[in-house]
């Protein structure tokens, strides 16, 4: 019985392997706005019918979809801060490898990234599920600031007092433990991360920006000099 349902389980996950990559392939050609369900089983053969057995709705295959395109990013991002860390890297250091790898990897996926940082899918609300995984790449961020803090200390950047009650909030909310200056200054970062990679992969940068890499990287460094990084 055991090896039944082994084989069972492992022709699932091949199925649900094969449906979202026949669904990531409608993304890149259609858009995610046109992505159904009876579109994919035809595509792959099956009938609708059996297609609902994995996912009973467009909107559970897009969930899975952005899903994994965060875990994606995020193991991307944490990857690249491991790897900086095991090479004795300074904290402004592992912040450019993560944003140079997030920078990569959207350049690698182009179409997965519009999916979680390009605009709403209508008719789709995402659900807590993405929640977790969409955080992964802010939560690396976030580490690194806060070894940084916990080390030789952040310089704290300026705060207008009408936003203090806000970023105090933001603060309890995701960054326990450092200074509200630098949480407000860590989302206005991240905001200008996701900006900076979209103007170039959306060819905003055309004719505009040459040396995309050198640029990035320099701007990058900035957004560390904006959150109070140490230069060394």
């Amino acid at each position: 019985m055991s090896t039944v349902r082994g084989a069972r389980e492992r022709a699932r996950i091949e199925v649900t392997a094969a449906i979202k990559d026949e669904a990531r392939r409608m993304l890149a050609a259609e858009g995610a706005a046109k992505l159904s369900l009876r579109a994919v089983a035809r595509e792959l053969g099956m009938v609708s019918s059996a297609l609902y057995r994995y996912f009973p709705s467009r909107d559970e295959l897009l969930t899975a979809l952005i899903v994994d395109a965060y875990d994606s990013v995020g193991a991307a991002a944490e990857e690249a801060d491991a790897r900086a860390r095991a090479a004795g890297a300074a904290p402004r250091e592992r912040w450019t490898a993560v944003c140079e790898a997030v920078r990569a990897w959207a350049l690698d996926h182009p179409h997965e990234y519009s999916l979680i940082y390009g605009s709403p899918v209508p008719g789709y609300s995402a659900p807590m599920d993405t929640v977790a995984p969409a955080s992964r790449v802010a939560n690396t961020f976030i580490a690194i600031v806060r070894a940084a803090h916990a080390g030789r200390g952040l310089a704290l950047p300026p705060l207008p007092a009408a936003l203090r009650p806000e970023a105090v909030r933001m603060t309890a909310d995701f960054a326990e433990g450092l200074p509200p200056e630098v949480t407000a200054a860590l989302v206005a970062a991240w905001a200008q991360l996701v900006g900076l990679i979209s103007f170039e992969l959306f060819g905003q940068f055309n004719r505009v920006v040459e040396d995309r890499a050198t640029f990035f990287t320099h701007a990058a460094g900035q957004l560390a000099h904006g959150v109070g990084l140490p230069a060394v």
